[in-house]
């Protein structure tokens, strides 16, 4: 079960991953700039927070197994345009397609975890599974390059459609079939609960602390690399290094803040200090360009702490959610997220130029400011019933 949600989780961005990773292929070979290369992840995240909403629900009402066989189905599609692309506007079309699988994603993955794994085991699963999206990176990053490297960028992605539809069988073969209906509400089962209290509120404190964690993490992904190539004068595999090693940080921070986030005490906090912590390594950054060595201990604060803030939201989600609603609640935690991924780059890529790089690192450090303020608020609040209802 872990596995196949992994497996999903890493599929449904690999289109993005793969325009990434073979641009310097792609962009040559269709007569694109490198600016038309950059808006395809506007488009991409764009749609999918638009889409997240009618996701949700289409998860709460068809089920997860349904909706995560849909999601590689869109996929594996998704990358037969890419891969059959005459021209740029077919790699928008792929792109735009490509927001349904992302849409998809977190809602189908924690339904099935509320559906199949037992309580105890959730807050794991759900890390891990979140651990799939750096995993589908580093597959476009290694594997799918050096295929393109001996058989062409359009090999490799082929490669790529087909081993999604394995995966197709693969959830179909794993995943337990959808009830004919899906159960709408709150159980009397799950009234008074402190977990399954205040499940609305929680989810548009988190969409809001989503959208300003998505903000920074999308920018420091999309120019960590340029700023150790044209800053700090590291060279091209130095530069790309950075991004490998905040990979690897990120499903090592994924992983274990999910675990720590399985005591519903801890979940509560940990949102606003793994903002703040990332706030503290994002003023690394710019220190990083005073003092080079800084940069390394910057990008894997990053990987631990901004990286797992999406996975902590996802364990709250499931945590507080009845199976009824854990479709949409997900789904508008999500949208929060990829809006953030939208707005993000474009506004740091707007500013660089007039005030360079450093000062560029503390608007996204205001950036995660904002999340933990949001986080630490919703916290209070959320603790200070529980006060009452204990007394």
């Amino acid at each position: 079960m872990t596995g196949v949600l992994t497996a999903a989780m890493a599929f449904s961005m690999l289109q993005l991953f793969i325009l990434g990773a073979l641009g310097p292929r792609l962009v040559p070979d269709l007569g694109m700039s490198t600016t038309a290369l950059g808006l395809t992840t506007t488009v991409g995240f764009g749609t999918a927070a638009l889409l997240s909403p009618l996701a949700g629900r289409a998860v709460d009402l068809l089920g997860p197994r349904r909706c995560l066989i849909t999601l590689l189905l869109t996929v594996t599609v998704a990358l037969g345009v890419i891969a059959a692309a005459p021209a740029y506007a077919a790699l928008l079309a792929a792109v735009a397609l490509g927001g349904v699988p992302q849409a998809l994603a977190n809602p189908a993955t924690n339904k099935a975890i509320l559906a199949a794994i037992p309580p105890a085991d959730r807050a794991g699963v759900t890390g891990a599974k979140q651990s799939g999206v750096q995993l589908g990176a580093i597959a476009a990053g290694l594997p799918l390059t050096a295929l393109a490297a001996s058989a062409g960028w359009r090999t490799a992605v082929w490669t790529a459609a087909g081993i999604a539809l394995l995966v197709v069988l693969w959830v179909w073969r794993s995943l337990p079939a959808d009830p004919s209906r899906q159960h709408h509400g709150t159980s009397s089962s799950t009234i008074g609960k402190p977990e399954q209290r205040g499940t609305d509120g929680i989810v548009y404190w988190l969409a809001v602390y989503s959208l300003f964690l998505g903000a920074a993490m999308a920018s420091i992904n999309t120019y960590l690399a340029l700023f150790g190539e044209r800053r700090l004068g590291l060279g091209a595999a130095a530069a790309g290094t950075l991004v490998a090693v905040l990979g690897v940080a990120g499903i090592a921070g994924r992983i274990g803040w999910a675990r720590v986030a399985g005591n519903p005490r801890a979940a509560v906090v940990l949102p606003a200090g793994l903002a703040f912590g990332s706030g503290i390594a994002a003023l690394l950054l710019a220190a990083s360009a005073l003092m080079t060595g800084v940069v390394w201990l910057a990008v894997i604060a990053i990987g631990i702490f901004g990286m797992a803030g999406n996975a902590v939201s996802m364990v709250l989600v499931i945590q507080r959610s009845v199976p009824g609603r854990a479709g949409r609640n997900s789904a508008l935690v999500s949208a929060g997220f990829f809006a953030g991924f939208a707005v993000g780059p474009p506004l740091f890529g707007a500013v660089v130029p007039s005030i360079g790089y450093s000062n560029s690192w503390l608007i996204v450090a205001a950036e995660f400011a904002v999340a933990a303020a949001v986080a630490a608020l919703w916290a209070v609040r959320d603790r200070a019933p529980r006060v009452e209802v204990q007394a």
